[in-house]
């Protein structure tokens, strides 16, 4: 993989509270970066309206919102997404919430994710939460749903994309939040992998967050995550 290919394929989360700070950051990245996530953090501190500059500023931005209600609040959320110019956006993996989303999508470009178990949950936190299945029983069920449903692709961890690639084949997205370089701290993330391994194991795109917008020079933490992607 070249350093373009490894481009196309890290989303750099923009975790940080406030436009101003955001704006910094792709300002000291620059033409390194050509995808951002915004999720609820940026987006209920007035970054929203970055969806649309971004996309206009020719980057792609990945809305991670997690939209789960009932259908009808679904579909008009994804509308919303569209008329932002986002292009991809995150659905909990519900079945009714999937159908109503591939529905408010259809003839778009808008890549639509399911959100399967968060990295930041293991087998107790599912327990806690009431479910009787492992993590990885239940990431199987919801791909296998998103999959039939027509779903862009799933949210997932890297210690569940080599089996998840293998269950819908070559053309579905397995996007990576849980990515930290060799070296790093793992943070509050329970299931995480270095760039290359989360390549290896099937993942279409990688998110990294406080590794890159936490450093003292993003761009050259971001070059770094780079280099080590396209060496998978």
């Amino acid at each position: 993989m070249g350093i373009e290919d490894a481009r196309d394929r890290l989303i750099v989360g923009l975790d940080v509270t406030g436009r101003a700070e955001a704006e910094a950051i792709v300002v000291s990245l620059g033409e390194t970066v050509s995808w951002y996530k915004i999720g609820f953090q940026l987006a209920l501190s007035g970054g929203l309206p970055l969806v649309g500059e971004l996309a206009r500023a020719g980057k792609h931005v990945f809305l991670d919102m997690k939209l789960l209600d009932i259908s009808n609040t679904v579909e008009k959320g994804v509308e919303s997404a569209l008329e932002l110019g986002a292009s991809m956006l995150t659905i909990h993996a519900y079945p009714h919430a999937m159908r109503a989303a591939v529905k408010a999508a259809a003839g778009s470009p808008l890549t639509l994710l399911g959100v399967t178990v968060l990295t930041s949950l293991d087998d107790g936190d599912l327990a806690e939460s009431g479910y009787a299945k492992s993590v990885a029983e239940l990431v199987a069920e919801r791909v296998a749903q998103a999959r039939d449903i027509g779903m862009g692709g799933v949210v997932a961890s890297p210690a569940e994309a080599a089996a998840i690639r293998r269950a819908i084949g070559p053309e579905m997205a397995i996007v990576t939040p849980g990515i930290r370089p060799e070296g790093s701290a793992s943070g509050d993330q329970k299931r995480v992998a270095t760039p290359a391994d989360a390549l290896g194991a099937g993942a279409s795109h990688l998110v990294v967050g406080r590794p890159i917008v936490g450093a003292s020079d993003p761009k050259v933490a971001a070059e770094a995550i780079l280099a080590e992607m396209a060496k998978a």
